[in-house]
């Protein structure tokens, strides 16, 4: 019988309790020979040193710090760093990626497509509250002491038969992409790095940003932060958007030019739910927290059980299909690194 591969499994307990079921993390320990994190931070970094180099496989998660070189270096048997969380970037600066998991071929897995599903399920739910006034009834029932009023829409363009921007064919895209199906809308999709065979796959238009917001009854953003992104939706494109039509964030505050935005909000015409904005959080005074028509959330899209635990699922799963030579779902293209969240 062969011997266990050897995982250093880097997270905390309160990470372990949100990301894998009691179950899962048993059936971790059992195939793999797992050395745990000590509680302290000291403990962790002296330990590391010494168990760093014979270690086949790394699990990481949120809090775990940044890798060394040094360290890295010293892990010559290393072949796969399973992510339990979302992005991988923070924990490879200078050039690490380029000059040492490339070259050795070390496998990343993230676990970002598990939060996608947390992430598509609130920005779905964010698109039927705007198309139903949930949260401005809401308030005037509770505040007017009132029932339906004039002021207020009751005949809205809900999300059947509606037109649907998608901005980023990103792995929440294609999540929310599955949630649209069964509300028969059009859908537009807008991202410069969807093949034409991939739309085809997907059963959706490819669009043009413009397109995307002068079409669009509900737009729903899910592009990385990269340099690219930054400010690319501008007020040229919000200028554009129909009266009555709904922005959706969930993505990056960055990824949206607010001044611009909240000019365009300022006009009534448009309505805006922001799960994110830039910097986080809005100062105390910021136009965002006042205006009757922006649902403002404190980045929750990505949290949820669900998700959550499916994390934890499909990092065992990595990490069990490479040590059997199967290919790795969730794999991060690491030569693609820059232009991924």
């Amino acid at each position: 019988m062969s011997a266990k591969p050897r995982a250093l499994y880097l997270c905390q307990q309160g990470h372990t309790d949100k990301v894998f079921r009691p179950e899962t993390f048993e059936r971790f320990q059992d195939r793999f020979q797992v050395w745990l994190r000590p509680v302290s931070d000291a403990a962790m970094n002296r330990q590391l040193e010494k168990r760093i180099a014979s270690a086949d496989a790394i699990v990481t998660g949120w809090g775990t710090a940044p890798f060394d070189a040094a360290h890295l270096a010293q892990a010559k048997k290393l072949q796969i760093i399973a992510h339990s969380a979302g992005s991988v970037k923070y924990l490879f600066p200078g050039d690490i990626v380029q000059k040492t998991l490339i070259p050795r071929g070390i496998i990343v897995f993230s676990g970002n497509h598990a939060i996608a599903y947390n992430v598509a399920e609130s920005a779905l739910g964010l698109m039927i509250a705007c198309a139903r006034d949930f949260s401005e009834y809401t308030i005037h029932c509770r505040e007017s002491g009132g029932w339906r009023t004039d002021a207020l829409r009751t005949n809205p363009q809900g999300l059947h038969g509606a037109v649907v921007g998608v901005v980023g064919a990103s792995k929440v895209g294609r999540e929310m992409l599955k949630l649209l199906k069964p509300f028969d809308c059009t859908v537009l999709v807008y991202d410069p790095y969807l093949s034409d065979y991939e739309a085809g796959a997907l059963g959706i238009q490819k669009a043009s940003l413009n397109e995307v917001f002068e079409r669009s009854d509900y737009i729903t953003v899910h592009a990385p932060q990269t340099d690219e992104t930054h400010h690319m939706i501008r007020g040229a494109h919000l200028k554009k958007m129909k009266d009555g039509a709904v922005l959706v964030n969930t993505s990056r505050g960055s990824v949206l030019d607010e001044k611009a935005l909240v000019a365009e909000l300022k006009t009534g015409r448009i309505r805006a739910a922001l799960d994110v904005t830039d910097p986080e959080p809005p100062v105390d005074d910021h136009p965002f927290r006042r205006m009757t028509n922006v649902m403002l959330l404190p980045h929750l899209s990505g949290a949820g059980k669900y998700g959550y635990l499916k994390i934890g699922e499909l990092a065992l799963q990595a990490l069990e299909d490479h040590f059997a030579g199967r290919p790795v779902e969730g794999a991060v293209n690491l030569a693609q690194l820059e232009r991924i969240g």
